[in-house]
């Protein structure tokens, strides 16, 4: 949750900054013509530019963002600070070397639920890190299960792919949401000169609607790909030890705790919490349930 949730937070900011830019230099006013006609093409091309171009951003700041938000401390390759480090940095090279990727940054954040993300804008420049409550909750067999599904994530090549499918997402997100924008503008409003305050503000909460909707897509694209990992970890680390991660990961969300409700969001935990999430809430979550991943690898 944590790789999908920092890149669409990501990609949401700078989606929002290619809209003031856009603003900022006048396009919005080129997309406009004779008066009320709205230009199409010119719009789809500008959206794919500014859409493709905001997603890319979002990948290469993807190593930026997760060091400084979860506050992850890298591990020195050449002075591990403990045996723990040194074991971390072991079993990640030859994780690595079995998956045939470069070495990635490693790395250990402060949270006490059990997680880990990898993130990177290639295979050979990447970064995965782990928690501090993973590290104290699962043996050495199952953290190195949970680093093997990460490895496998970058392998795959899953946040180039998510980058593609996002910028696409991103083009119709934009195009549509300006759409909207020039209806309500011209059409509702009569606004006869160029665009006023109406398709401005129309623009903005069309492109926060669209971009909920959208996430369907993502989450989709994100859950499929669990499943890949999962795969991944399992050849890698054993079946039995990337079955095992899940069992504790499935006992520790199961827990009455605010760990538990916390982590129902993110599609980890098998529950129900109301006829919205019962009908639709499993099209906005990243993760399959630990159950459906576990019944997987037990027929891979």
């Amino acid at each position: 949750m944590l790789r999908i949730g920092l890149f669409l937070l990501t990609n949401f900011l700078v989606l929002i900054l290619a809209g003031v830019i856009m603003n900022a230099l006048g396009l919005e006013q080129i997309l406009a013509q004779n008066g009320s006609d709205l230009n199409l093409t010119s719009l789809l091309v500008f959206c794919a530019l500014f859409g493709m171009i905001g997603s890319f951003i979002s990948l290469f700041m993807s190593k930026w963002m997760a060091k400084r938000s979860m506050g992850v401390q890298i591990i020195d390759p050449d002075k591990p600070s403990s045996e723990r480090e040194q074991w971390l940095l072991d079993t990640v090279t030859s994780l690595a070397h079995d998956a045939k990727i470069g070495m990635p940054e490693l790395g250990i954040f402060p949270s006490q639920q059990s997680n880990a993300f990898a993130t990177g804008w290639n295979k050979n420049n990447s970064l995965v890190a782990v928690s501090e409550g993973l590290m104290q909750r699962m043996d050495r067999n199952e953290v190195r299960a949970v680093l093997a599904h990460e490895i496998g994530h970058v392998a795959n090549g899953d946040m180039v792919t998510l980058t593609l499918i996002q910028g696409i997402v991103n083009t119709f997100v934009m195009f549509f949401a300006r759409v909207v924008g020039h209806f309500v503008d011209k059409a509702i409003l009569k606004n006869e000169r160029g665009y006023g305050i109406g398709y401005f503000v129309s623009v903005m909460v069309a492109q926060i609607v669209f971009s909920i909707l959208a996430s369907i897509v993502v989450m989709w694209f994100s859950r499929k790909r669990e499943f890949r990992a999962d795969e991944a970890g399992a050849q890698l680390a054993g079946t039995g030890a990337m079955i095992s991660a899940l069992e504790k990961l499935k006992a520790e969300y199961d827990m009455p705790s605010d760990m538990g409700e916390t982590f129902t969001a993110f599609g980890l935990k098998n529950g129900k919490t109301g006829s919205f999430q019962e009908k639709f809430g499993h099209l906005f979550m990243s993760h399959p349930p630990l159950d459906d991943r576990i019944q997987a690898l037990r027929n891979f």
